[in-house]
């Protein structure tokens, strides 16, 4: 189970956007739906959906080769879903 640290300007960041640009990776996309039946709108819904959003921080263990962030949320059918990403050019990918 991977860990977080929270860093201030992540929830700053997440909680004051007021839209938000995704570039997902299509072979994570598949996967995920095959392993926890989540669609990428969904998962990009809780970034929209920011009364249920908490940022966890930037995940330290396990460690991984670039920053990994994570958000727990609600999408627009009230299912619960914790979300990793990473920031790229401001896109959340």
């Amino acid at each position: 189970m991977a860990q977080f640290e929270f860093i201030a300007w992540l929830a700053k960041w997440l909680l004051t956007q007021h839209d938000f640009e995704f570039d997902w990776d299509h072979g994570n996309s598949a996967k995920s739906m095959q392993k926890h039946k989540v669609t990428l709108n969904s998962a990009e819904e809780i970034f929209r959906n920011k009364e249920f959003l908490m940022p966890l921080g930037i995940q330290i263990s396990p460690i991984v080769d670039e920053p990994r962030f994570g958000a727990l949320g609600m999408d627009a059918n009230g299912n619960k879903l914790s979300v990793c990403f990473t920031i790229r050019s401001e896109r959340l990918e």
